[in-house]
Formats: structure tokens, C-alpha cells, sequence
């Protein structure tokens, strides 16, 4: 796709937000400078996930394309690519905008073939992102999601989910509603480099700490654990301990994985900054994306040892009455990993 030929620049108080006739729009403000978000007519909005995928969700929902968190690990960077657009800084800034999500989700959800199955969101890129403030499109996705009784889970380094709480809470009346946070370590200096455009580690927490005593379920997905940066025994003791504190759900360990894309991207920033460490991450990395399978397991061992010592799980919040609607699905525990 070709796009700089469609701009529309702005905002101007006299043009809607969401203009049928605008694909690019730039928002002259602090938060919004150097972002584009073109804006598209989505067809479909729920996504079948391919049988190889070793993900325990079959559908997903994702508003977005790109994400303005600018994660530089971030594996869906090479999906940019089919668009014409490069892994790096487009990715980062040049945000696609699924305008007509929420319209389309409930044509889809009232399809006589649609079974009621689970639906995942921000698994992809986050459906919190910073265009989510402008367009407001989760909010018809969620009010969609409650009137069909269809079960959901959301998984997010954004604190806008906060903002949903009213629906979230209406959609655990009638249906399995789960939630994720995604925290990997708490490491200010290293999350401003490394994860620019999120809201700080304790943030994220402290959304956790808000859904569970909302009595929305969340756990907290440790990710990514970043090989010697954030693998000490100190460091994966301090993040455990801090998520306990929550009262999270769970926790679960994900190392670090580098798919084509991402790769390119996080290891340019690595030798910059620790080229120290770029010949261990070569060795580390040299058969593809995934660390190799005894050090997961070290460090899965290792979080898994320190929830049991902190107690991650065992607070869990009030149950919600589920209903699920007729003909529907039995709504089912959907967990992202």
C-alpha cells in the first residue's frame, strides 16, 4: 500500500473525528506528535488464528495495526511489512485505525455461523494503545462483547483499560471476562529505553491491583525477561514479589523471543547500548527466536518458586454472575499463554 498521498492533517474542531472520507490524519499534540493513524474500514474484525499457532485462543479481535507503546522486542513489528511499511519507527508512529470495529464486531457476533467462542484481544498489539484515547473503540468492542454474553479476555500494558471499568464490570455479569497485564521487570532506566511509549512498570501494577478489586480477574504476564538485564535472581525476586502485591491472578514467565523483525530491531539497539552482551545473545539466539529451552525452564523454575513464596493466586476476587446468552457458547476460563 502506498499511503503519504492521503493525508489529511489537523485536527481541525470542524472535521469529526472519524471522517468517511480521511485514511491519514496527524494530531498536532504533545502525545500524538510524530503519529499518523490512517484510518480504514475493517473487513472482518473477528480473525481466526492459524491451527499451527501454539496460542490457547482461536479468535481474536484487534482494532489496531502498529502501536505507539514502540516496545522495541515487540514480535508483531513484521507485520508492518505487508503494508508497505518498515518494522522500526513506522511501526513505532504509523498507526492503522480499524474505525468501523465496533459496527462490525456486532454484524459478526449476530452471524448465525458464530458459535459464542472465546475472543481474545491485545494479543497482537495492544488494544490500549495511546490512538485508543482518540477513537474510543474499544468501548462499542466491550458494549458488543456484553450483549452477546461472549466471553473475552484482554491483555494490556495500557492503563486506559481503566477507563472501560463500567463495562468491563457489566460483561462479568453475563459472561467469562479475564484480564492480563504485562510487566517483564521493574527496571525504570531500562523500561524508557526499551518500552518508551508504555506507562511505567508500577502503573501496570497498580491497573492489576484496580481490575482484581473491581473483582475483574487479572493476572500478570512476567514479559519479556530480557537475558542478563533482567534474569538476576535479585531482579526476578523484586518483580515477583511486586506483582504478589497485587493481588494477581498468576504469573507467568515468558523469556524473551526474537522473530524476524523485532530481531533486527532489538539487537541494533543492543549493540548500541550493551555490546557487551551481543555475542551471548548471538549464542543465546543462534537457532532461531526462543532462547534455548533449559534456560526457559530455569526461568520458569525460578518464578514459579518465588510466586509459591509470595503467594501469587491466592487472593482472588469476588465471584461475578455469568449468564450466558441462549444458544451461545458455555462460557469457558480463557487464558492468554
Amino acid at each position: 500500500m502506498r499511503w503519504d498521498n492521503l493525508r489529511l492533517t489537523g485536527p481541525d474542531p470542524a472535521v469529526p473525528l472519524i471522517e468517511r472520507g480521511a485514511v491519514a490524519r496527524t494530531f498536532d499534540t504533545p502525545g500524538f506528535r510524530g503519529i499518523t493513524c490512517y484510518e480504514i474500514q475493517a473487513r472482518p474484525i473477528i480473525n481466526r488464528v492459524p491451527d499451527a499457532s501454539h496460542v490457547p485462543f482461536r479468535w481474536t479481535v484487534n482494532p489496531y495495526r502498529g502501536c505507539s507503546h514502540a516496545c522495541l522486542y515487540c514480535f508483531a513489528r513484521r507485520t508492518h511489512t505487508y503494508l508497505d511499511l518498515d518494522t522500526g519507527h513506522d511501526f513505532d508512529s504509523k498507526i492503522v485505525v480499524k474505525v468501523n470495529a465496533p459496527e462490525l464486531l456486532r454484524k459478526e457476533l449476530a452471524a448465525p455461523t458464530w458459535r459464542g467462542e472465546p475472543i481474545a484481544m491485545g494479543t497482537n498489539v495492544d488494544c490500549y494503545q495511546r490512538a485508543e484515547g482518540r477513537y474510543r473503540l474499544m468501548r462499542g468492542i466491550l458494549a458488543a462483547l456484553r450483549d452477546f454474553a461472549n466471553p473475552f479476555s484482554i491483555l494490556t500494558k495500557g492503563s486506559l483499560i481503566l477507563r472501560d471499568l463500567d463495562l468491563l464490570q457489566q460483561a462479568a455479569e453475563v459472561t467469562q471476562v479475564t484480564t492480563n497485564v504485562s510487566v517483564g521487570f521493574l527496571d525504570r532506566d531500562l523500561w524508557r529505553v526499551v518500552e518508551p511509549g508504555t506507562p511505567n512498570p508500577a502503573k501496570r501494577l497498580e491497573v492489576c491491583r484496580a481490575l482484581n478489586d473491581a473483582s475483574i480477574p487479572c493476572g500478570v504476564l512476567m514479559a519479556p525477561i530480557l537475558p542478563y538485564l533482567t534474569d538476576s535472581p535479585r531482579q526476578l525476586d523484586a518483580t515477583v514479589r511486586a506483582i504478589a502485591e497485587t493481588g494477581a491472578q498468576h504469573v507467568t514467565p515468558i523469556v524473551l523471543h526474537l522473530r524476524p523483525g523485532a530481531r533486527e530491531w532489538y539487537l541494533a539497539w543492543l549493540a548500541e547500548h550493551h555490546p557487551d552482551l551481543m555475542p551471548r545473545y548471538l549464542e543465546l539466539y543462534r537457532h532461531g527466536a526462543y532462547a534455548p529451552k533449559a534456560y526457559q525452564r530455569r526461568i520458569t523454575e525460578q518464578v514459579r518458586t518465588l510466586a509459591a513464596r509470595y503467594g501469587v493466586g491466592q487472593a482472588t476476587p469476588r465471584p461475578a454472575r455469568k449468564t450466558p446468552a441462549p444458544g451461545s457458547a458455555p462460557a469457558t476460563q480463557l487464558t492468554l499463554l
